[in-house]
């Protein structure tokens, strides 16, 4: 991973703006990865179908952490269709089939398109995502 991608991770590891609770949440789904231990709690608000605002709480390696941070920042503020949409482009983005164009509209969530070459930590990485898929699908 380069220095940059490595500097988004670790920042949003560190500095999770999302982590915390959501008092006005509308939803909330847990998600956890049985094969290494990390645990989240996914809250969204969603109003008239848009995501007003999302929060996490749990523990995990620092890879699922960063990435369910920086989801969050990505789909808030977003249409449930959206958010569902950027899920596909993530799933695609990890799986490596994903082109340059796409990985742009990701956002820093581009900062995790290596992962793909490290298969021990695509199941942290999509532990955020999947939960947000599971939770508006």
């Amino acid at each position: 991973m380069s220095n940059f991608y490595n500097e988004i991770l670790t920042d949003h590891n560190i500095h999770p703006v999302h982590k915390h609770e959501l008092s006005c949440c509308t939803c909330t789904r847990d998600g956890v990865n049985p094969s290494c231990g990390d645990e989240i709690t996914l809250n969204l608000s969603i109003g008239n179908g848009i995501i007003t605002d999302g929060s996490f709480t749990g523990s995990g390696c620092a890879v699922s952490q960063a990435s369910a941070d920086i989801m969050l920042d990505l789909v808030i503020g977003k249409s449930t269709g959206e958010a569902l949409r950027l899920h596909e482009l993530f799933m695609k983005m990890i799986h490596g089939d994903a082109d340059e164009s796409e990985i742009d509209e990701l956002e820093e969530a581009g900062a995790l398109s290596d992962i793909s070459h490290m298969p021990a930590r695509v199941k942290c990485a999509v532990l955020g995502w999947r939960t947000l898929n599971e939770m508006i699908s």
